[in-house]
């Protein structure tokens, strides 16, 4: 794929007088769901089952219709997003290109590293912003095998831009937070604040909540795409600014063309074999197309807009040999307990 082809929900009520659940959960609050025909049993089993779940919340048409804590976790107790950061990334190079601070994804950038043009491979300095947010920008990764030296290195922006230029920028999608380091440092440099300020200001503000801190690297740049922190009700939010056509309470915060472009598969993981947009993954659950921000161990939030769809999920971030066990439960209990009855009961 070359550059021009860029182009369950649970009744509360019900479960407050008749469906007690002994063990590890802590709490279920919500108001009243609008599917409330629906039997969510199968779905509150299955997710008791998982031991390391936090929380699953889930938003039908705007309103919090299931909200289930686990393991001492509540509703105030941020979590860690890990790459599900990228997806918040993603929005906030949106925002800065309407507010003028970006010119548009093509851009350059070399624009913001100047130091680009003393680098051997000419090639380098065709890499544009656009190629950051699909992880197409040839560079050789700075995740997996490679995370560890990346983010004990002096410097981790020089790090990821020193990079071998595997591939021809634009084209093959190569799974890399270093990518992502690299816009927040644009952001950093367009904006002419730190990017946990911009995010506040243009994100977090309008959606009602302070973002909490999170990582630096050792120049100061906020980690980009790794370890930002939100409550899971501020997980809602955001996918439901998404899912609303970026706008919230009237206000628009991220412009409808920018969530469209987002959700156009760009590229293909080899790892997960599931498609890639700008920060935003891509694949059909329930026979609905899905678009989701997700993050190791287990942290994610789903967008069905066919449904009028949000679902958040948040885990234990220690993982072990049985990760990919709990992230397939996960994804069978939205599809199959979450997507599936409401799709039904839409239909009818």
């Amino acid at each position: 794929m070359g550059r021009n082809q860029s182009a369950v929900v649970c009744c509360a009520v019900v479960l407050a007088v008749g469906c007690v659940l002994t063990g590890r959960a802590s709490q279920t609050t919500g108001p009243p769901a609008r599917l409330s025909q629906i039997d969510w049993e199968p779905a509150l089993a299955a997710a008791e089952d998982l031991p390391r779940l936090y929380s699953l919340l889930v938003s039908h048409r705007g309103e919090i219709s299931l909200e289930r804590y686990y393991h001492g976790r509540d509703a105030s107790r941020v979590a860690n997003l890990k790459s599900a950061s990228k997806s918040v990334i993603s929005a906030l190079v949106g925002i800065a290109i309407e507010r003028g601070h970006i010119e548009g994804v093509e851009q350059p950038i070399e624009d913001f590293f100047p130091e680009l043009a003393r680098e051997s491979d000419a090639h380098k300095r065709e890499i544009a912003v656009e190629d950051l947010l699909t992880m197409r920008s040839g560079l050789e990764s700075t995740s997996n095998r490679h995370y560890g030296a990346w983010v004990l290195s002096s410097n981790w922006v020089r790090h990821a831009l020193t990079r071998r230029l595997l591939h021809e920028p634009g084209t093959v999608m190569d799974y890399s937070t270093g990518n992502t380091h690299l816009l927040s440092a644009i952001l950093t440099k367009a904006s002419g604040t730190n990017t946990r300020a911009f995010a506040q200001k243009v994100l977090a503000e309008p959606l009602g909540f302070t973002l909490a801190n999170w990582p630096r690297d050792p120049q100061g740049i906020y980690f980009g795409g790794n370890d930002m922190l939100m409550t899971p009700r501020q997980m809602l939010a955001f996918g439901e600014l998404y899912l609303n056509g970026g706008v919230v309470n009237g206000r628009r915060v991220v412009s409808q063309a920018w969530i469209d472009r987002s959700f156009i598969p760009r590229g293909r993981s080899h790892y997960s074999d599931q498609q890639y947009g700008y920060g935003w993954w891509i694949r059909e659950l329930g026979g609905y197309q899905t678009y989701y921000a997700w993050g190791y161990g287990g942290q994610f939030i789903f967008i069905v807009p066919d449904l009028d769809l949000v679902v958040v999920a948040t885990s234990s971030e220690s993982v072990g040999a049985r990760r990919r066990g709990h992230r397939r439960t996960l994804y069978e209990i939205v599809e199959q307990l979450v997507i599936e009855p409401v799709a039904g009961a839409a239909a009818n």
